[in-house]
């Protein structure tokens, strides 16, 4: 699949793959200076890149496992949504997990992008819906 992109910075970075058969692809800071993160706080941080993913895709935006181990840093949001028709800047809101200060500078990678397929939904409002087995049962209703 090949996806166009834009970059909005000549700074941007272009997103990678860190092997051959990884799913999502690194996203990196693009930022005029450090950006200090205080603790428990969101820090929106750019990637200086407009991606224009194909129609009946979205890009979702998930944290890189290493960072958030080792850093406390992850997406503020747990996943981000960039639809097809979004033509801004990929931006990243990091939340710092930690109780220490954290720094973020161009060239950081600070989140992974996974190009993923959806489907298209219509929905239909009705006074019943059919019965199952669980019913209504929700949080821990199946007893696992």
């Amino acid at each position: 699949m090949e996806i166009m992109i834009k970059k909005l910075n000549p700074n941007a970075v272009l997103p990678t793959r860190g092997s051959k058969y990884a799913a999502g692809y690194d996203l990196y800071a693009c930022c005029d200076s450090e950006i200090i993160i205080p603790p428990h706080e969101n820090v929106k941080i750019g990637t200086g890149l407009s991606i224009a993913v194909p129609d009946g895709y979205f890009g979702a935006i998930f944290a890189r496992s290493g960072l958030a181990a080792k850093q406390s840093l992850r997406p503020a949001n747990c996943v981000g949504v960039a639809d097809a028709d979004y033509r801004g800047e990929y931006i990243v809101a990091l939340h710092n997990d930690s109780d220490n200060a954290k720094v973020v500078k161009t060239g950081d990678r600070i989140a992974q992008l996974v190009i993923m397929p959806f489907l298209s939904a219509e929905f239909i409002e009705t006074d019943t819906l059919d019965e199952t087995e669980r019913g209504a049962g929700g949080f821990g209703s199946t007893g696992k």
